[in-house]
């Protein structure tokens, strides 16, 4: 059930985004204590993005969870931000990280929901 979308106007070729994708989906597994069967992740690259009046190298990540708590944002805030300035070389202020922590009723997966 967790999610992450990545949005950035970096250029990533198909190899490095494979590679994102799963490295990813393996934090993400990791940080929320979900099995990573569950996990989906989105790469959108290449974007035509502003932040703070100019194109300089960003993102924007989306991640959504069943029972995320604060606690594990505040991880998840460090991991991600930690992994995109390696990974992509972006500036930590450059990134912007929405969490939701989704109700379970509200969460739909094989024909039902998690609630």
């Amino acid at each position: 059930m967790p999610y992450l979308k990545l949005n950035t106007n970096v250029v990533i070729d198909i190899e490095q985004s494979a590679e994102l994708l799963a490295e990813f989906s393996q934090l993400l597994a990791k940080e929320t204590g979900k099995p990573e069967r569950y996990v989906m992740v989105e790469v959108n690259a290449g974007k035509t993005m502003l932040f703070a009046g100019n194109a300089d190298p960003l993102a924007y990540v989306e991640c959504k969870s069943i029972g995320l708590t604060t606690t594990q944002a505040k991880a998840l805030s460090a991991s991600i931000s930690r992994f995109l300035t390696a990974e992509l070389k972006l500036s930590a202020d450059r990134i912007y990280i929405e969490f939701s922590n989704c109700p379970a009723e509200w969460w739909g997966w094989n024909g039902s929901t998690f609630g």
